[in-house]
């Protein structure tokens, strides 16, 4: 399948689009390892923000603190959750579950 050609201006619209995801992820996981966030609120603020919607749970996990590559891939074995899930593809007990151990 091929890529749809985009005009210049199309091309660093979505340029500058990506660049905003990537910094509000950058914010939203700095935010969780200072502790001015909770995970649950940043799993509620997905529902609106798609930046967050397509994070990585193992990146989002990462972001915790005190918890590192080893302790999160224990967490997503724990919880069933696939390594390449997405905050999106999250579902209700999974969620849950999250919530109830990280608040």
């Amino acid at each position: 399948m091929a890529l749809p050609s985009l005009t210049a201006q199309e091309r660093a619209d979505a340029l500058a689009k990506a660049a905003a995801a990537r910094v509000r992820r950058a914010q939203v996981k700095a935010d969780l390892k200072s502790g001015k966030l909770k995970l649950s609120e940043v799993l509620d603020s997905a529902e609106e923000d798609e930046a967050i919607t397509r994070m990585k749970v193992v990146a989002l996990l990462q972001a915790l603190p005190r918890v590192g590559a080893t302790t999160a891939q224990s967490l997503l074995d724990e919880f069933e959750i696939s390594q390449s899930r997405r905050v999106k593809g999250l579902g209700a007990k999974q969620r849950a579950k999250l919530i109830d151990r990280f608040g």
